[in-house]
């Protein structure tokens, strides 16, 4: 059994990582489009379902998952990995927050961040990533 938390887990994973990554890319287009315009209609469009189709349930699944594995005592709490893990799962969670604040930002047309600041937040998730792997797989404490 807990080999399919595992494999359901990583794939919860996979699919949350790709739209914190995929919407602020959105963002960095759509803050070009003119408000009221064709473009940035479907941005929203695009957007709005990325978040709540996508990577809104990914993120529920992948704490749902990892938190079943926890309940199965595969996690030595006693070692510092875990903690660092959780903390960087929380900050992904965080923001994961964030971007759904912007989308509804974007969706009200009230946007006033530049292209600059998405690009930037944009590398937030891979660092974040890099930590939680290897914590997970390094386990380096």
């Amino acid at each position: 059994m807990i080999e399919w938390f595992k494999a359901l887990h990583v794939i919860s994973v996979i699919a949350w990582m790709a739209g914190l990554l995929y919407l602020p890319r959105l963002f960095v287009y759509h803050c070009v489009a003119e408000s009221g315009s064709t473009q940035s209609e479907t941005f929203k469009v695009m957007e709005r379902r990325l978040l709540r189709a996508i990577t809104t349930p990914a993120m529920i699944a992948t704490w749902v998952f990892g938190l079943a594995m926890v309940g199965h005592g595969i996690v030595d709490w006693g070692s510092g990995w875990p903690w660092v893990k959780a903390a960087l799962v929380l900050a992904l969670s965080g923001y994961h927050g964030l971007l759904a604040r912007h989308v509804r930002v974007f969706a009200a047309d009230q946007n006033e961040k530049p292209q600059r600041y998405f690009r930037m937040i944009n590398e937030v998730p891979t660092v974040l990533m890099i930590g939680i792997v290897i914590m997970v797989i390094v386990r380096p404490f």
